[in-house]
């Protein structure tokens, strides 16, 4: 069942949205318990440990091409495991959540211009009428179909710290059509690990500097949440997708997590669903699938060669 689910791009990277849209949620909550920089770090310890027993034999058949392409590999975790995620968690508290998700919705237009720029992979007219679409349906969400509202917004330190983590998660989106024929579990667990590593200076700066750190119940079972869920999952899915379909046709599922996003707030925090949410979930879901379905005449960069199982 896992097996197929992991040849379904589509199903793959509907559900990364998801994952990463109940991260959100769970972050609101323990935003005054658990500083960025710990959230991160815990995050992808986590992860990694939990990865660890089901990777380990994969990390050591993949460790001469690790050590090979060493430079590439830690460039891709320091961008989309360290840095982009840690960034973000900062940023967030500095702005509105309305902001944050205007910064997540660039996500697509940052991809594609990385997927040019390191790949010469240009968009399809398919590809680019998918992004505008599910673009002004974002912006139908976040705007509650009153498009005064962005005139009334104002830009601050983490709005620029968020626009800068999601320039380099789309710089780590592109740099996976690069990546080196590693099987999927050792190159996740690599990544995961390493970037880990490479965020520990920062964790040990925050704990002697930073503002406390509380556990209790909440904090703990959604740092659970996100080293299972947002992190080892999410991170699997979308490097799949990103094989299987290419940076590009992937890059405009990043539209779904408002959508998903909003429909938490609607579940469980008890927003109220208006006109505007069917209108803009309408536009999201329309710009999906026109550049997943439109955007095939133009092909993908070339897959990596099928990772090995392990």
């Amino acid at each position: 069942m896992f097996r197929r689910l992991l040849d379904a791009p589509y199903v793959l990277l509907t559900l990364v949205p998801l994952f990463w849209a109940g991260n959100i949620v769970l972050g609101r909550h323990v935003a005054g318990q658990v500083p960025p920089v710990a959230l991160a770090w815990f995050r992808w310890v986590l992860a990694f440990l939990i990865l660890l027993p089901f990777a380990y034999k994969a990390l050591r058949q993949d460790w001469p091409l690790i050590r090979r392409h060493f430079g590439l590999l830690t460039l891709i975790a320091f961008t989309g495991i360290s840095a982009y995620n840690t960034i973000f968690y900062w940023g967030l508290q500095f702005t509105p959540a309305l902001n944050g998700l205007l910064m997540q919705s660039t996500g697509p237009l940052l991809i594609a211009l990385w997927a040019f720029l390191l790949l010469g992979d240009r968009l399809s007219a398919g590809q680019a009428i998918g992004i505008t679409l599910s673009l002004i349906g974002v912006v139908i969400i976040i705007c509650r179909g009153d498009l005064a509202v962005l005139t009334t917004i104002g830009f601050n330190i983490g709005d620029i710290a968020l626009f800068s983590a999601m320039v380099l998660y789309g710089l780590y989106s592109a740099l996976l059509g690069r990546r080196p024929p590693l099987s999927r579990l050792g190159f996740l667990a690599f990544s995961i690990g390493w970037g880990a590593v490479l965020l520990t200076p920062a964790f040990i700066w925050e704990r002697v500097s930073g503002p406390p750190l509380t556990f209790n119940l909440l904090t703990l079972a959604s740092m659970a949440y996100v080293a299972v869920f947002a992190s080892v999952l999410a991170y699997l899915f979308f490097n799949r997708g990103v094989d299987l379909i290419g940076p590009n046709r992937a890059a405009p599922f990043f539209h779904l997590m408002p959508l998903f996003g909003s429909v938490l707030a609607i579940l469980f925090l008890g927003e109220t669903p208006h006109l505007y949410h069917a209108a803009g979930y309408a536009l999201v879901l329309c710009g999906v699938a026109t550049a997943t379905f439109f955007g095939r005449k133009k092909a993908a960069p070339e897959k990596i060669s099928p990772a090995r199982s392990s």
